[in-house]
């Protein structure tokens, strides 16, 4: 399917019975490294899925430019293409800004959200090139440029990443989840990442620049901000500053023993938070 850009969005229906849920994976990843999570959701809810622009199947932004406010726009042509009504929404990481976007672009998008780590910085957009000017580059965009592409096959990219971080951590069901879908072949029998080192930078570069904080009021449903303990990027100080936006109808959640990639870390475990978040179980 196309996004109002014309830009194709892979789109996946992961199964389940029950109310629609869609699901927005993190920067660098893709819709199927939720499968592991997907597995302890499908007896509640239907499950769907899609690769944000740059990512997996889908296809890259025009001239390279990942406008954030841009994943927003995807994932409402995600909701309408498959014919979601108000659907829950779970977003981790960049995934969870694209949720939450999506909301405050159209309130009452969703019946409920869920944002592990939801990459949301306590900033308006002059505030963002203000804080930008002091840095020093970009230490994830720079992390990124300098990510391997090229492996063997996919079982030697799977034993490379087992003993290396963030991917040591990983439930195994989540690293080859990634790394089967996570990479194409080439015509020379080798095989190199989908989400191009360029085009990830180009995310990571406009991380700060979407506004999201600055119209959190505007959403119409229900959140839960989640975050993990261990190593947190977006820990519960942050969450906290996200939560306060969105009043009374808000709720954090802090799992401390997993970090900010707990979704794959411990499917399980996120899972059952998603299903307090939506049941109040």
């Amino acid at each position: 399917m196309s996004s109002t850009d014309g830009v194709e969005i892979a789109t996946y229906d992961l199964g389940g019975d029950g109310p629609p849920l869609l699901l927005a994976h993190a920067t660098g990843f893709h819709a199927r490294v939720w499968l592991p999570v997907a597995a302890y959701l499908r007896s509640r809810f239907h499950c769907y899925a899609y690769d944000a622009r740059g990512h997996g199947m889908s296809g890259k932004a025009p001239e390279g430019h990942y406008d954030w406010n841009h994943l927003a726009i995807d994932a409402a042509a995600v909701i309408d293409r498959l014919g979601l009504t108000r659907p829950y929404g779970v977003g981790h990481s960049g995934g969870g800004a694209a949720v939450i976007l999506a909301e405050e672009a159209n309130p009452r998008t969703f019946a409920g959200l869920y944002g592990y780590e939801p990459v949301i910085f306590p900033v308006d957009e002059r505030q963002a090139l203000e804080l930008m000017a002091l840095r020093d580059g970009n230490p994830m965009a720079d992390g990124a440029r300098r990510r391997r592409e090229v492996f063997s096959s996919r079982a030697a990219a799977a034993e490379n990443y087992r003993g290396k971080a963030p991917f040591a951590t990983f439930d195994p069901a989540a690293l080859e989840a990634y790394v089967e879908w996570g990479f194409e072949d080439l015509g020379d029998g080798t095989v190199r990442l989908l989400c191009r080192s360029e085009d990830e930078a180009r995310f990571y570069e406009k991380a700060m620049f979407h506004g999201a904080f600055t119209r959190l009021h505007r959403v119409a449903c229900a959140v839960t901000v989640a975050c993990g303990g261990v190593d947190a990027h977006f820990g519960p100080q942050a969450m906290g500053l996200v939560a306060s936006q969105l009043g009374g109808q808000a709720t954090t959640e802090v799992l401390p023993e997993v970090g900010h990639l707990g979704p794959m870390e411990q499917p399980g475990l996120v899972a059952a938070s998603i299903i307090r978040a939506f049941e109040g179980g």
